[in-house]
């Protein structure tokens, strides 16, 4: 990590902090212990259990979509790209540093850039995608709950699925649009040419050696593209598993209360609040949705929990397995070594059908 990416990781770690203190301020920590120790650590386990199958499924999509042209691409390489994503996801406003993350962990295990930023946007896609249909399922669900309890969450909500469905729009121009990427690209390359370190002719060499370089990566990426789009079962099976990916991410609420003791609760309906919820944290700007998301979790969950302690040490446990777990995990898997792929993946494969 870079020396700016480690002070935003402490940032967001003293803010959870911060976070913490504030949830307890007004709370017998004598009853929060008690409810702690007391816990269905089978059911907490369960919980563990989705957060870790939630990121396993996701190292197996990329695998998926990566194999068929780097065969040699390991699982371990796979398995590293989500965890990296969580990394970059933390500690950046609006998970925005979650595709870099993505892109730099796959360059370090030797693919091709153009064919990595392929993949990348093809399953970023069908993740939001998938989480635009989710969102529709859980509003006809849980609309008439959350009007009841919390107006001004349903306005925020239908906010962040107009973000969700503006950046699907906008990938899939950036994926078949090739004229508009190319101007988007020579926007960003013109700030070396104009605004870089150096003189003159120094930009001037730095630019068109980047220029290049990115006019390669970008024909490679529309070609990779246009291929996978066509390639339907590719498309049904990442789907099909991103889908169980994230019906395993948002049952982590439901897990946390059966191990508090509330066994009465409907699967559903907290299922479906989840996904609600996840849509808020989606339009705060500070990373991780700090401060909002603790907020929204407990204004939709105070219902079902009414002991305070119980509510609260509910809300931490969801944090820590929905956020910090990842943000963990990111850090030991961007200081793991990638697994180097040998030298017949999808760009040696394309010149050689050129000769």
């Amino acid at each position: 990590m870079t020396r700016r990416n480690r002070i935003v990781l402490v940032v967001m770690l003293l803010v959870g902090l911060g976070i913490l203190y504030f949830s307890l301020r007004n709370v017998n920590l004598n009853q929060i212990w008690h409810d702690f120790i007391n816990l269905n650590w089978w059911w907490l386990a369960v919980a563990v259990l989705c957060i870790s199958l939630y990121l396993v499924i996701e190292g197996l999509i990329v695998k998926l979509f990566v194999g068929p042209r780097v065969p040699d691409f390991t699982f371990k390489n796979a398995l590293r790209v989500p965890l990296v994503e969580q990394l970059g996801n933390g500690i950046t406003p609006f998970a925005s540093g979650g595709q870099p993350f993505q892109l730099v962990a796959m360059m370090q295990a030797g693919v091709d850039p153009g064919y990595s930023s392929a993949i990348l946007l093809m399953k970023f896609i069908i993740y939001q995608f998938v989480i635009v249909m989710n969102f529709f399922v859980a509003l006809l669900i849980g609309s008439h709950y959350m009007g009841d309890k919390v107006h001004i969450m349903r306005y925020l909500m239908i906010f962040g699925f107009l973000i969700h469905f503006a950046v699907i729009v906008g990938l899939i121009l950036v994926m078949y649009w090739y004229s508009l990427t190319k101007k988007l690209t020579a926007i960003c390359l013109g700030f070396i040419k104009y605004f870089g370190f150096g003189g003159k002719e120094k930009r001037l060499e730095r630019y068109q050696r980047a220029n290049q370089w990115v006019d390669e990566r970008l024909e490679n990426f529309h070609k990779e593209s246009k291929r996978m789009s066509k390639d339907w079962l590719l498309i049904v099976k990442g789907v099909l598993l991103t889908s169980l990916q994230l019906m395993f991410y948002y049952s982590i609420p439901y897990f946390i209360m059966l191990a508090l003791g509330y066994t009465n609760v409907n699967y559903i309906l907290i299922t479906a609040l989840h996904v609600l919820i996840v849509m808020v944290i989606s339009i705060f700007p500070i990373p991780g949705g700090s401060g909002g998301a603790e907020v929204s979790f407990s204004s939709l969950f105070s219902s079902f929990i009414g002991n305070a302690s119980s509510l609260v040490l509910a809300m931490l446990l969801w944090r820590f397995l929905t956020y910090y777990f990842g943000m963990f995990a990111g850090i030991f898997a961007f200081n793991m070594r990638a697994d180097k792929v040998r030298g017949h993946s999808n760009w040696h494969f394309q010149s050689k059908k050129k000769k």
